[in-house]
């Protein structure tokens, strides 16, 4: 079993990133048999298909290292590294390119909404970069990918592109490519912002007060929970009780996930309080369960040192794993290239 995994290095971890990748890649990290393994990378060559600056670029690589291993990935037992130091990924979607048809590409839900109405004034590489994504998990013969409800249709194309690839150039019995399975983990939280309990925790919001970012401290943490967003009414005392009610089911929600409790669960100790008794119990409970990553994160953070040696070391482990596949498919495309 091979599990591949990317995120995009937009500086901060927030808790939402937390409670609905990364804790379940620790998971799959700990929980991995003898001989099998997980590589995670930080997908940079993928962030630059929309607009960037190039020095904060650099700078959030480094600190979503820095969050990562503060979370718990190991990198002596996952091989953890940035695209951008395995120029294959990149080879193999030029590669894939040339399989990849215009029309899949074209209905892909997240390009419609990135690309918006604007569509002829957006860069080659946004309506492109599924098949990087594709290129990602591909190039090291992943069995199996962990994706959220926005990301299944992405591996879907993977799949179609990797059997179209090995109907077309591959004999019958020896395929390049793996086609990967999609994990879709059974406890991964959606957490919502703390303003609107209708969007999603996310970096992009302008404003702070909606997310709880990995780097906050205790007062922080405190701060941002009371002024979180809810509504007048008690807390119900089953989760039904919950409907209509985005801002209640998001901080029942946290607390259900942090604590590893059902919604259920939590309800029937809190339900008839108020929202002046909860709150301080979520913040209490979430400094709890992040104060040892704030710290290690903050620690990490100021060892650049130590964050390229994880990078260098991760690339040069993926370098290794990804060669193999490189190779065949260039020959099963009839491409004459020197020894690598």
């Amino acid at each position: 079993m091979r599990v591949v995994s990317g995120i995009q290095p937009t500086g901060n971890l927030h808790l939402g990133n937390y409670l609905g990748a990364i804790r379940n890649w620790v998971r799959m990290q700990d929980e991995m048999e003898q001989g099998s393994e997980c590589l995670f990378f930080l997908a940079d060559l993928h962030a630059i298909s929309q607009p960037h600056d190039p020095k904060e670029l650099a700078s959030a690589t480094l600190e979503m290292t820095a969050a990562l291993v503060a979370c718990g990935i190991d990198p002596s037992r996952s091989i953890l590294f940035n695209q951008a130091q395995v120029p294959a990924h990149a080879e193999l979607q030029w590669l894939l390119n040339g399989t990849a048809r215009m029309g899949w590409l074209g209905r892909m839900t997240q390009w419609k909404d990135k690309a918006g109405k604007n569509r002829e004034g957006q860069s080659v590489a946004l309506f492109t970069y599924p098949v990087l994504q594709a290129a990602d998990v591909l190039l090291y013969q992943a069995t199996h990918v962990p994706v959220g409800e926005d990301q299944k249709q992405h591996l879907e194309l993977a799949r179609d592109i990797a059997q179209k690839f090995n109907n077309d150039f591959c004999e019958p019995d020896a395929p390049v490519f793996t086609l990967p399975d999609p994990i879709v983990p059974p406890d991964a939280a959606r957490i919502m912002s703390l303003r609107d309990g209708s969007a999603k925790m996310s970096k992009s919001d302008p404003s702070e007060m909606s997310r709880i970012n990995l780097s906050d401290d205790a007062d922080e943490i405190m701060r941002k929970i009371k002024k979180a967003k809810t509504d007048p009414e008690a807390l119900p005392s089953e989760a039904k009780g919950l409907d209509g009610r985005p801002e209640a089911q998001n901080l029942v929600g946290i607390y259900a996930a942090v604590s590893g409790e059902s919604v259920d669960a939590v309800l029937a100790r809190f339900g008839g309080q108020g929202f002046g008794a909860f709150k301080p119990a979520l913040g209490e409970l979430l400094v709890e369960a992040l104060a040892p990553i704030s710290e290690r994160f903050r620690e990490l953070k100021q060892d650049r040192e130590a964050l390229d040696a994880i990078l260098a070391r991760g690339a040069a482990r993926a370098r290794e794993r990804g060669i193999p596949t490189l190779n065949a498919a260039y020959r099963a495309l009839g491409l004459v290239r020197g020894a690598s």
